[in-house]
């Protein structure tokens, strides 16, 4: 199926200046892009990759709009990133690229399982009994929901994820070895959710393990058992949540970010790749909490100083109340 420019403005809105008619054949990056093809600028600082390409029909903010218009066709919108992933998902319908509803027979469906009918259940998946999967879910190949876990309307579960799995619950035996507690809970996934390829989200001990509505989890995320995330916060790789963590709403994790258990995050929080968090945050803002990186020899160096820097804070203090009390005697 084919796709004119008019069609997308009928679609997304926005203002059209240019040739209504224009067929896109493919999405492309600015510098890259063909006259057959549709592109978007989100950011000003690259004006100079907008003059040079060659894209049949850009996307730009009004502040590029004479720019845009001098270069040839645009679509004008005060946001165009955002029409932009709008864009991509009008594409994907349009070129069939949406799984239709319906369970592949080579899934496995236990008894008791609940899948609406509007949903789509991939290749290889193992839906677990009493499991709920809501209207217009996607669940791609291989995805295991276990049993009683409950995933709501509009959710895409990415290929090779595991929903519901046991935490990792243990207690030591006087033989020094371990007993295992049995994960009674479930998980509860809220509606418009994302969760990324072989990312693991536990089920809970007792309570269920809680995703919260529009949250989006990225790739290879560990999201331990009890474990509460509130709506639209949004997670990148390799992020791992210990057990207990209650996390807020429309917070963010980069890449590798580490939350301990236990711990409270207000929402509007937004954690730095690589940080470790150690302590709960209460105030919203921008955390960061990694050393950075360095030659070996001069990392080793600066880690050897760290390791004084609490003797170093005594001898200030003490150096401090000397002075302090040679100033009182004189």
């Amino acid at each position: 199926m084919t796709l004119r420019v008019g069609d997308v403005v009928a679609a997304l809105g926005g203002e059209l200046l240019g040739d209504a008619e224009r067929v896109i054949e493919r999405l492309a990056p600015l510098e890259a892009a063909q006259p057959g093809e549709m592109s978007y600028l989100a950011d000003a600082r690259l004006t100079h990759a907008l003059q040079g390409s060659r894209a049949g029909c850009v996307i730009v903010a009004p502040a590029m709009r004479d720019a845009a218009v001098v270069r040839g066709d645009c679509i004008v919108t005060d946001d165009p990133h955002l029409y932009f992933a709008r864009l991509t998902q009008l594409w994907q319908r349009t070129h069939g690229g949406v799984p239709q509803p319906g369970v592949h027979p080579s899934a496995v469906v236990e008894e008791g399982a609940v899948i609406d009918p509007s949903a789509s259940v991939g290749a290889l998946c193992f839906i677990g009994r009493g499991a709920r999967i809501g209207a217009g879910t996607i669940v791609r190949e291989r995805v295991t929901i276990a049993a009683g876990c409950t995933i709501g309307a509009r959710c895409l579960i990415q290929s090779d994820a595991v929903i519901g799995g046991d935490g990792f619950g243990f207690a030591p035996t006087p033989e020094g070895g371990w007993e295992k507690i049995e994960q009674l809970g479930g998980v509860r996934i809220g509606d418009d959710v994302e969760i990324g390829a072989n990312t693991c989200v536990d089920r809970g001990a007792l309570e269920d393990t809680v995703i919260e509505d529009g949250v989006k989890l990225d790739n290879l995320i560990q999201i331990a058992h009890n474990c509460h995330i509130g709506r639209h916060t949004a997670m990148a790789g390799c992020v791992g949540v210990a057990g207990s963590a209650h996390i807020g709403a429309h917070c963010t994790v980069g890449g590798a970010g580490m939350i301990l258990g236990h711990l409270h995050i207000a929402d509007h929080v937004h954690i730095s790749s690589a940080s470790i968090v150690t302590r709960s945050i209460r105030r919203p803002g921008h955390y960061t909490g990694f050393f950075p990186l360095d030659d070996n020899a001069q990392w080793e160096k600066n880690a050897a100083a760290l390791k004084q820097i609490h003797s170093l804070r005594e001898r200030i203090r003490s150096l401090e109340q000397q002075l302090l009390d040679v100033a009182g005697a004189s």
